[in-house]
């Protein structure tokens, strides 16, 4: 941590406690204070009433000292109770302002580069711990310092009273205890960040084994104790990790206990041979002793609260850095509107690769999707399809060229809004652990409680029979993890693979009225029967729209009216299906390929066609990060030039 740094990360704390709860910082504080004043005042009472006792006073002379006594007793027991109770008001409303501000700061990214790289969740999760404890640690620990630092003041001016040496005996022997803390700190907090990636793969395998979504393949191959063994292997190589700083701190914290019992073994000595000579009083000799344990304990306790804090400052750079990082994408500052689409999409010369490290996904790619009409997308899998739509979408930037609507470039528009003129279902969709309304409302959460807008999309998806058919209809619960009354077996429901596919489709389709539809492998989950019913629904509903569509089976493209054929990233051919048919290409190679598939009495083997589909319909690895998604060396097909209005 730098020196700018521990300031600058103070002072955001405070500031964060105090609008969290500024009742709670001003109670902790006076507390915390008048708790520091408690032993200083009971050891010089405790002084007066055994000096009383040996002079031989009454017990109305000692009565007024006694009461005080026991106030300060009571005090001493009480405050505490106070002090925690403040802190827990604090912890639990920091709790909620710096979760907020957290995830606030996560969806200000409109891009999805932070959300692909290890590091970013790394980062995110450090974050997340420290943003929990951190800022209550840096003020529970400025205030322990504060309490201290009274103490200290009150004892050492008792000090300085009976033995002004014992201050600098005692203030010397500090020294090593704070650098030795200090040092601690920082092996801590390097040591948290050295095994932040085993900790998540450590949670990984642990979710992995209890994830239902996971546990047919684990039970069928066998996996459980594989993926134990991976879990527990990380798991012992982050205590190994902990185990190693421990021993440096018990070897530490052993050699500083040691020297501060020989500074007050060295002060008790003095007291005594002070006391038996007559120069100390036996309530001075009760006094020093007290004073020289307290300047002991306020000194140890305040170097803890400094290491501590100092710990919590440098995991609190974590929650800093992620709340103050600048958006994945470039938001213009004053971006230009985004109207319905008018003429059409223009991709320009876009160059793509997710970083320098990989290679080229798309590479010089020239498109145009004119309004009105559908545009689908083939090709072998990685050729970058589900780049294209990512890009498309805003979800990043073309290294080279650009992408326009209606002539403005996406990067000067505000990328929600663009996407608020989109409708999607991805390859990859999700299926949240919510109702079956919520699930596919959630496509418009605008229009999250309109049931029948909700029920529309449904039918279109060919869902709404099979949600309806539910226990409780849409309000069903799509999930078997929670349980809304835990003695109704049906409180949660789990849907297949295909039908969880048109959830997501009728949640894309919620976006009714959008200008552009994607649709990127809308049916792969899908039997024959299903699949056909829904592209001829889709048909209907795409009929006069923009629509992107991809799909490894290609007669569910056929009836677009540009096809575009992707390979090693760059456009080989485009065209209507009757046109790409008869260029004899690769198109319709892959077309022919599959059509053969059923037909009973094809040749296993047709003439120049492979023994092995090269097109497969199962599911691919999509095109992200660590997946390169294209392949060198590989030609380009001569294709013949069409017209703008044919998708050029």
């Amino acid at each position: 941590m730098t020196s700018p740094a521990g300031p600058r990360r103070l002072r955001a704390a405070a500031a964060l406690a105090w609008r969290a709860h500024p009742a709670a910082v001003l109670g902790s504080g006076i507390t915390v204070l008048l708790m520091g004043l408690v032993p200083v005042v009971a050891a010089w009472l405790t002084k007066l009433v055994l000096d009383g006792l040996a002079a031989g006073a009454g017990p109305a002379e000692l009565l007024p000292q006694g009461v005080a006594l026991g106030v300060t007793g009571l005090a001493g027991a009480g405050l505490p109770a106070v002090a925690d109770y403040a802190q827990e008001q604090l912890r639990r409303a920091l709790q909620v302002l710096i979760q907020d501000r957290l995830f606030t700061a996560v969806n200000a990214h409109p891009g999805l580069s932070r959300f692909e790289n290890p590091a970013f969740h790394d980062q995110v999760r450090l974050a997340q711990e420290a943003g929990q404890n951190a800022p209550q640690r840096i003020v529970r620990s400025a205030l322990g310092i504060a309490q201290g630092a009274v103490t200290l003041a009150g004892f050492a001016a008792t000090l300085a009273v009976l033995a002004p040496g014992m201050i600098l005996v005692v203030a010397l022997s500090a020294i090593p205890s704070v650098r030795a803390q200090l040092g601690l700190s920082r092996r801590r907090a390097g040591m948290m960040w050295g095994v932040s990636s085993r900790t998540r793969r450590q949670i990984f395998f642990a979710n992995l084994l209890t994830s239902p979504d996971a546990a047919k393949e684990i039970r069928l191959f066998g996996l459980g104790d594989f993926l134990r063994a991976r879990m527990l292997g990380e798991l012992r190589a982050v205590n190994d990790a902990e185990q190693v700083l421990a021993r440096r701190t018990l070897r530490t914290q052993g050699s500083l206990s040691l020297v501060g019992a020989a500074v007050a073994a060295l002060g008790l000595l003095w007291a005594i041979v002070s006391a038996a000579s007559g120069t100390l009083s036996v309530g001075g000799v009760a006094v020093f002793v007290a004073a020289v344990a307290g300047v002991q304990s306020a000194l140890t306790a305040t170097v803890g609260q400094s290491a501590d804090a100092h710990n919590a400052l440098l995991m609190f750079g974590h929650y800093l850095d992620v709340v103050a990082e600048a958006p994945d994408l470039p938001v213009p500052r004053r971006p230009h509107p985004v109207p319905a689409l008018r003429e059409g999409i223009e991709l320009c010369d876009v160059w793509f690769r997710y970083d320098d490290a990989h290679p080229w996904v798309l590479r010089g790619v020239d498109l145009f999707i004119p309004r009105g009409s559908s545009l689908a997308l083939v090709g072998l899998n990685g050729v970058g399809k589900s780049t294209l739509v990512k890009l498309i979408c805003r979800l990043y930037d073309p290294v080279r060229g650009s992408i326009r609507w209606d002539g403005v470039d996406l990067r000067d528009m505000d990328p929600a809004e663009l996407r608020g003129r989109i409708g999607a279902v991805f390859q990859d969709y999700m299926s949240y652990d919510l109702t079956a309304a919520e699930n596919i409302g959630l496509g418009d959460v605008a229009a999250l409680g309109d049931l029948e807008r909700v029920e529309a999309a449904a039918r279109l998806a060919g869902v709404h029979e099979i949600v309806a058919g539910l226990p409780r209809g849409y309000d069903t619960l799509l999930s078997r993890i929670f349980f809304g009354d835990r003695d109704d077996p049906q409180a949660g429901m789990a849907l297949s693979g295909g039908q969880w596919q048109r959830i997501a489709l009728a949640r894309a389709l919620m976006r009714e009225g959008r200008d552009l539809l994607v649709l990127d492998e809308p049916s792969s989950g899908l039997d024959a029967q299903a699949e056909h019913a829904i592209h001829q629904s889709l048909r209907r509903h795409r009929a006069g729209r923009t629509s992107l569509l991809i799909s490894h089976r290609l007669g569910a493209v056929r009836e677009a009216d540009v096809i575009v054929v992707l390979a090693e990233g760059r456009i080989i051919e485009r065209g209507s299906h009757a046109e790409l048919m008869s260029l004899t290409g690769e198109y319709a190679s892959l077309f022919t390929l599959q059509a053969q598939g059923y037909e009973p009495t094809a040749s296993p083997n047709p003439p120049g066609m492979p023994d092995s589909p090269s097109f497969p319909d199962p599911p691919s690895v999509t095109d992200s990060p660590g997946f390169p998604d294209s392949r060198e060396g590989a030609s380009a097909r001569t294709t013949t030039p069409s017209t703008r209005s044919k998708g050029t």
